[in-house]
Formats: structure tokens, sequence, C-alpha cells
């Protein structure tokens, strides 16, 4: 077997230690690129963390203990309740309360200067003279919120009769201090109506007392807004949303985006969850409470047959109907109730057939089961049915 000879240049080897030590250079170089790429990343990160917050950069990220939160609300007519609408933000650790005063002038009307005396003394209620101006609400946010941002982190914009309820919250800067919430400039709350719980006529007992039951389907349609000092330029065009054209956040720090925040909240509704964070909302009272109010019109679109109505029809799609309270409110408004009259025949006609033909029914049961039984083919009809002394079937 012939030997193959291969002459290997006398310069090949220095030529391979070249190579060699090219692809150490390269590692080298690439290892270093490598740090420089993970140095220059974790900068970029800080600083555009740094960047995004510089729109707000007058504003530092508060504690909830440096962070202040104010109500703004106005009553007409709402003496009885008032201290227990001031009493429960103040335990909520609200620190100040614009109360606007939108009460008629003279002819005997109520004002808020005796009920609120020793909280404005306190300085925990500020009380603004508003009488007698008509549709007032929305200037009144609007005057709140750019005469107090500099001054307060968070606005409450509810009525006299909402109370928002935080479970295992005691305080609301607690609440409001929660990360999920810290990019958020607008909150929204969703409005759980309490019903009339069919009382007629008021007594001196607590709102919660009263009215314990919630329609919890109510939420779907109304909520109101916790406002941030953050937002500029914000126009306030409704009292539920302020500004439709902003994007907010739902209770859980979630982005409610303005053209479909109505399907998100709404979809978010069927979840336990939700009802942890809401508007406890004691629009309705008693019936004689609830003619009062609708009555005397209110801050948004003021005193009309038309809107009356409208509230009436709101009032009976979530509270029950009865003659005494249909009688009631033709009484008190001089309005013609006769559709609901019609409704309240065809729902008794309605609960008798049901009557009649669940008797029906369970009499046709027993007629069967007898016929088993005595045909042989059902050997302990006690047993069958189950029937102890604290079961028994009536027909």
């Amino acid at each position: 077997m012939e030997k193959i000879i291969v002459n290997i240049p006398s310069d090949f080897n220095d030529t391979i230690n070249q190579f060699c030590n090219l692809i150490n250079r390269a590692k080298n170089i690439i290892f270093l690129i490598f740090i420089a790429f993970i140095l220059i990343s974790s900068y970029i990160n800080k600083y555009h963390k740094i960047f995004k917050r510089s729109k707000y950069s007058h504003i530092k990220i508060k504690k909830a203990n440096e962070t202040k939160v104010c109500v703004c609300t106005l009553g007409k007519n709402e003496n009885k309740y008032i201290k227990e609408f001031i009493n429960h933000y103040k335990g909520l650790g609200v620190d100040k309360i614009f109360l606007y005063d939108n009460n008629n002038i003279g002819d005997g009307s109520e004002t808020f200067e005796t009920e609120v005396s020793e909280f404005v003394k306190d300085e925990f209620v500020k009380l603004i003279d508003y009488k007698g101006v008509e549709q007032p609400q929305l200037k009144i946010y609007s005057e709140c919120f750019s005469q107090n941002n500099k001054y307060y982190d968070w606005f409450l914009f509810f009525d006299l009769d909402e109370y928002i309820h935080l479970e295992n919250y005691s305080n609301i800067k607690d609440f409001l201090s929660e990360k999920r919430f810290n990019k958020c400039k607008l909150i929204y709350f969703n409005c759980f109506r309490h019903t009339d719980n069919d009382l007629l006529f008021y007594d001196n007992r607590t709102l919660s007392t009263r009215f314990p039951n919630i329609n919890w389907k109510s939420g779907s349609f109304t909520l109101k807004t916790i406002a941030s000092r953050k937002i500029k330029n914000i126009r306030f065009k409704t009292t539920h949303w302020l500004d439709r054209s902003l994007i907010g956040c739902d209770v859980f720090g979630e982005i409610v985006i303005p053209l479909k925040r109505r399907v998100k909240l709404d979809n978010k509704i069927n979840f336990p969850k939700y009802k942890l964070y809401y508007i406890d909302h004691y629009c309705f009272k008693s019936t004689e409470e609830f003619i009062n109010k609708i009555n005397r019109g209110d801050g948004l679109f003021g005193f009309n047959n038309k809107t009356r109505l409208h509230k009436i029809r709101i009032y009976f799609n979530y509270n029950r109907i009865t003659l005494d309270k249909i009688n009631y409110i033709e009484k008190k408004t001089g309005l013609d109730l006769t559709v609901y009259r019609i409704k309240l025949n065809n729902s008794n006609l309605k609960l008798k057939t049901s009557l009649i033909l669940s008797s029906n029914k369970t009499l046709i049961f027993y007629i069967i089961l007898l016929f088993l039984k005595y045909n042989g083919i059902i050997s302990n009809f006690a047993s069958f049915l189950k029937i102890n002394s604290r079961e028994t079937f009536f027909f």
C-alpha cells in the first residue's frame, strides 16, 4: 500500500494559531457586547419609566397617609339624611366634603346650616350657597374640581343617596393607594339600587336598616365616578361618566375603553368579586320619600311631568307594584297611572292562573301515584314520597 505524503507549509501552524486567537478575540468581543446590551437595556427601562411618569411629574405617587380625598355633592330637601351621609364618609377617612346647598329660597324651605353646623365648625364640611339655582349639578362638579384640584388627589362625585361600599377596606385611602390605580385618572363604580322594601312611609331608622335589599341587576345601567387630580382639561358632560372622551378604570384597575365600557362592566356584573366594591344607591327609599324627591325636581333635569313619569317607570321596574303605591303616587303627583293599574291586574291574573295550574299539576301527580300504588307498581307509597312529620303536600 502506497503512503501518501502531504507537505505542510512551514507557516501553516502560524496561520492556525492566528485563527484561534481571532476566535478568542471574537468571543471576548461578543461577551462585552452582551454585557453592554444588558446595561443599556436596564438603563433604557429605567429611563422609560421616568419618562412615562414625567407627564405627571408635578404629582408624586403618594402613600395612603399622604393621599387627600374629598367629596363633591349637592343637596335639596335632604336634611333627614345629611348627617348619615357625612358620618359614612367621615368614617371612611375622607378629608373634606364640599356640600353645595341647592335648597329653595324662603317659604319655610329647608337649609343645611342647622344640620351640618358641627361639621362646618370642625372644617370637615364646607357649605357653599347654591340656593335657588336650577339644574346646577354639572356646573357644581366643574367648579368643585377646578377650585380644589391643587389640594386633593381624588374627587368623589356622588349624590347624597350614594354610599360607597369597600369590602375589607376601612379607609378609602388604602383602597385608592393600591398599585392597580397608579395609572388611572377615573375609576368607575357600579351603583346598585336598593329597593323600597315595600315601605310606604318614612321612618327615622337608618337607610341601611330600612332598605337592606339590593337589586344586583341595576348595576349594569348606572355608575358613578371617582376622578384623579391628574386629569387635564376635563369637561363635565354627564353626572355619571363625567367626560366620555376620557379613558378610565374599573374597580380592579383594568382599563375601560370608552366605546366598550358598558359591555365590559356588564360582563363583570356576573362575577361575585364585582360585588366587593360598589355604590349602595338608596334612590327610591319609601314611596313617600320617592315622590317627595321627584316632586322637587333634581339638579340635572329640573322639574317636569315627562321626567317624573320616567322616574316612576324606573321605580316600578325595580319595586313591586301595589294598589297602595299607585293610589298614593296619583294623589301626590296628580299623574294618571292607569297603565300600572292594568299591569297590576294582569300580574294578579297571572299569579292566580299559575296557582291554579300548579294545584292542578299537583293533583294530577297524586292521581298518577295512587294509580301506580294500587296497581302494585309502587310497593311503598309513603317511602316513595319521603313523607315525614315536616314534609306534607297540600293541594
